[in-house]
């Protein structure tokens, strides 16, 4: 097991990263309009529900986890989740997001069975399942995304999990996707 802190990466780390990926043309969609936010680093990152959030791990740790998701996998089957409205983590956090309305529950125990395995960490926040529009960047932006997304709704099957992995470049690469295999869950 490795316990890790995004605070203490080692000299030869990646980078790892598991969510839930978004499905084209939400996920596009929402990349998009994240970009015109003026948050430029949301180009090399795809649109995604954080199952556990980007965290240094030493290099060997990347196969582990991927295994781990792989047991994961058939142990959890896929779920319907729905997007729906904005919220926001304001005053504590500058961040806007999509709602997920539907799928919470399941999304939470995704992310208890993630962070299960080779990689534990502690969590800066409680869990809360969402999907990013606007992050770190002016009050203004945060505002408009809150007004704009308001009324915005999707709903999809979530599938897979997906590792994500950046060696230091910030561009976020799928390394592994993970079919959620087991008995569909109905929330």
């Amino acid at each position: 097991m490795t316990t890790s802190s995004p605070s203490d990466p080692s000299v030869d780390s990646a980078v790892v990263g598991v969510a839930i990926p978004i499905p084209d043309p939400w996920g596009a969609h929402l990349q998009k309009l994240r970009i015109g936010y003026g948050e430029e680093r949301a180009a090399a990152i795809p649109t995604h529900i954080t199952l556990l959030p980007p965290t240094p791990v030493e290099p060997d740790v990347v196969d582990a986890l991927a295994e781990h998701l792989a047991q994961v996998g058939t142990k959890h089957g896929p779920f319907e989740i729905l997007l729906r409205g904005t919220g926001t983590f304001r005053p504590v956090s500058d961040v806007v997001f999509v709602q997920v309305a539907k799928g919470v529950a399941m999304c939470e125990r995704l992310e208890q069975a993630v962070r299960s395995g080779p990689v534990r960490r502690q969590l800066d926040f409680p869990y809360h399942p969402h999907v990013t529009l606007a992050h770190d960047v002016p009050v203004a932006a945060l505002e408009r995304a809150f007004k704009d997304l308001a009324a915005f709704s999707c709903s999809f099957v979530a599938d897979v999990v997906r590792l994500y992995v950046h060696e230091g470049d910030g561009v976020w690469r799928t390394r592994a996707d993970q079919v959620l295999a087991g008995a569909r869950a109905h929330a």
